[in-house]
């Protein structure tokens, strides 16, 4: 098995927040949105990827790439990513 030189792997860690963030950016523009996970996907949006979470008092977790948050929901048969921007109360 061969060994992943360390900046490699780091630049690629790198490469996937950066995008992340520009795919939560492009589709959060008003602060808060709902987008169908397969449509972020589809522009290569790895939830795997994130900088930090965030749990709100009803216990949901969101995570956090950057200034850009999503949450995992199930509604009506179909995966969504509830999309919001960190704000001050979150700290």
């Amino acid at each position: 098995m061969k060994r992943e030189n360390p900046q490699g792997f780091y630049h690629k860690v790198d490469n996937q927040l950066r995008l992340n963030r520009k795919i939560l950016k492009e589709y959060n523009k008003a602060g808060k949105a709902i987008v169908r996970q397969s449509v972020l996907k589809t522009e290569g949006f790895n939830p795997k990827f994130f900088t930090h979470y965030w749990k709100n008092a009803k216990g949901d977790v969101y995570l956090f790439v950057y200034e850009y948050g999503f949450l995992s929901k199930k509604e009506k048969d179909s995966n969504k990513y509830l999309l919001i921007k960190w704000q001050n109360y979150m700290r």
